[in-house]
């Protein structure tokens, strides 16, 4: 039987701008990470799809035939902006990951739907094991924005680690 140590485990954690998948990362990397494994840690972030706005009349149809409100240079200052925030999300995530030796940390940016992005990813890295931040939402509120945790929970074909951060006593009143 192979040494557990040995084997090259494939783990992706996706992470965004909460604090929530910062924690996610922090929990993973002290529990689930093993020093000098041959462990490869993805770090996915998913760019939400760009939202097209459409000029419409009192009569729900359209005044302008494209189909776009926005001028150019308004989404490509928009587009520079997710990038930024891409950028700022998987860099703060590599600083959590600087102390890892012997781990492959790769970065990933995808575009589009955060639920699709993570499940078809899993699949095309051939993850081990996902880790999620969970937001914590209510009943109410996972029914009206959905879970993206859920989602992907239910979905994949790996083990899901949904990591819960503990509420601070400030939120507990």
């Amino acid at each position: 039987m192979a040494d557990v140590a040995t084997k090259e485990r494939r783990i992706l954690v996706a992470v965004d701008e909460g604090e929530e998948s910062a924690h996610a990362l922090s929990w993973c990397i002290k529990n689930v990470i093993m020093q000098n494994s041959k462990d490869t840690l993805f770090l996915l972030y998913a760019k939400p799809p760009r939202a097209v706005y459409t000029a419409l009349d009192g009569t729900g149809e359209r005044e302008d035939p494209s189909g776009y409100l926005f001028s150019s240079d308004i989404t490509a200052a928009m587009e520079s902006y997710t990038n930024d925030v891409a950028d700022c999300v998987i860099e703060k995530a590599k600083r959590m990951c600087k102390d890892l030796h012997d781990v492959k940390v790769e970065t990933r940016v995808e575009n589009g739907d955060p639920r699709d992005v993570i499940c078809q990813m899993v699949e095309k890295l051939g993850a081990d094991v996902l880790v999620m931040g969970s937001h914590g939402y209510g009943l109410i509120k996972r029914a009206f924005l959905g879970s993206v945790s859920n989602h992907c929970a239910q979905t994949v074909k790996c083990p899901v680690l949904i990591v819960k951060k503990p509420k601070t006593n400030a939120e507990n009143k």
